[in-house]
């Protein structure tokens, strides 16, 4: 495999494992440094890669596996969480606070879900993954994907209308 073959082939996905590794390690920093790794080691085994018939869902799955082992290491601790930044000049101020806290909300109740939940819902509402694509990656059912995608979605759903209903919980 030629460098322009590599690069035509994992490069469309690139900003895809970047996304999956913030969700699940939240800094930007470690994000960044896991997707140079992935990369890297997608680069080592082009050869190998060549063998896959979806590189894509393989370099998902590596990029879950490589977060989920740096979650355990001792390097967990060291995380830091940036929050992000919404931004639209259009809106009133009081409406870019009450958008900025719901968004927040959001992700600090994303943050309590179970791994498994969370994996799910990153790549199904936010990559957009098609629920057979989900299921290989994950190595799961795709009822399974179902109901955990459901259980995510309902507890986000209770939790944030808890909040905004009765105050900070």
């Amino acid at each position: 495999m030629t460098e322009s073959d590599f690069v035509t082939l994992v490069m469309p996905f690139k900003d895809k494992v970047f996304r999956l590794a913030k969700r699940l390690l939240v800094s930007n920093e470690e994000a960044e440094d896991a997707t140079q790794e992935i990369l890297l080691k997608l680069w080592n085994n082009k050869q190998k890669i060549e063998d896959y018939r979806n590189v894509e869902a393989f370099s998902m799955t590596m990029t879950k596996n490589f977060c989920l082992d740096r979650l355990k290491s001792k390097q967990a601790q060291n995380l830091k969480i940036v929050h992000s930044n919404y931004q639209d000049h259009n809106v009133s101020l009081q409406k870019q606070v009450e958008t900025n806290d719901s968004i927040d909300w959001v992700a600090k109740i994303i943050e309590e879900l179970p791994e498994q939940q969370k994996i799910i819902l990153q790549l199904r509402d936010i990559e957009e993954y098609e629920f057979e694509e989900i299921a290989k990656v994950l190595e799961m059912n795709q009822t399974a994907i179902r109901v955990a995608l459901s259980r995510a979605r309902k507890t986000i759903r209770e939790k944030l209308t808890n909040t905004h209903s009765y105050g900070i919980k």
